[in-house]
């Protein structure tokens, strides 16, 4: 996976950043010796956690080097691990793993997120956000696009992520392994000036591994394309704003 784009994720921050505090809020947690941010991007998700619990070891980590410079340059007093989260192990008083819109791009993701809830001190938590949108239109789209005979072989070694297990399945794999878990989903629906807007937001999210592997000249011809298709998809209200529907899966387990 390329690095990411810090300051295209952060043209919506207040968007994205209601989900980890929507997250955060059904955490039972008083006073963690050790909260970590699993994929904390540029920081926003783990200025939450610092806000919550300001007496407790908050560090952020990600694998992106980019959104790690965005991050300590927001929180310098707040320690930041580059690593990857499939092979990252907790330390022994780690009392909060916190992952918003991190583990859907984790290979075997839900191996991950058991490995990881075992390796948590009885009473510890596990709290994870995951978009659940493959199959709305904006991402459909992308998969309709990236098809096309122009550029599908150069994007061959795209990793778009795929379909998350259905809330039984996390339920049947974390339930045996903590005391207490609840999983829900919210839908968002996000205010957008424009279609144009819809691209730019995933711009900095899941169309990356596709523009990643294209020349400038190429991203264009994709980019327009993908931008007529979202304007068809996506009609504008009364006031000529559109709605950008984005279904998200909570899951908060205690060990």
């Amino acid at each position: 996976m390329p690095d990411w784009d810090a300051r295209q994720y952060l043209k919506f921050e207040d968007e994205r950043t209601r989900p980890p505090r929507d997250l955060l809020a059904q955490v039972p947690l008083e006073r963690p010796r050790i909260a970590v941010d699993l994929g904390c991007g540029p920081g926003n998700s783990t200025e939450l956690l610092i806000e919550r619990f300001p007496r407790s070891e908050v560090i952020g980590l990600d694998s992106s080097p980019g959104m790690l410079r965005k991050a300590r340059e927001r929180l310098p007093a707040c320690a930041f691990v580059e690593a990857d989260i499939a092979a990252w192990t907790p330390a022994p008083q780690t009392d909060l793993l916190f992952a918003n819109a991190a583990f859907q791009w984790v290979p075997d993701h839900p191996r991950v997120l058991r490995r990881l809830l075992e390796a948590l001190p009885a009473g510890g938590v596990l709290a994870v956000q995951m978009p659940d949108n493959t199959n709305e239109p904006a991402t459909a789209i992308q998969r309709e696009v990236a098809a096309n005979p122009k550029w599908a072989s150069r994007l061959a070694a795209a990793a778009p992520r795929g379909d998350l297990l259905p809330p039984e399945g996390y339920y049947d794999l974390l339930k045996p392994v903590c005391a207490r878990i609840d999983i829900w989903h919210s839908i968002y629906n996000h205010l957008m000036a424009t279609p144009d807007a819809i691209v730019e937001w995933f711009k900095g999210s899941s169309l990356q591994p596709y523009l990643s592997l294209l020349d400038d000249s190429v991203r264009a011809q994709f980019l327009d394309a993908y931008s007529e298709k979202i304007a068809a998809a996506y009609k504008p209200r009364f006031d000529g704003k559109v709605l950008l529907r984005f279904p998200r899966l909570f899951i908060v387990a205690v060990r």
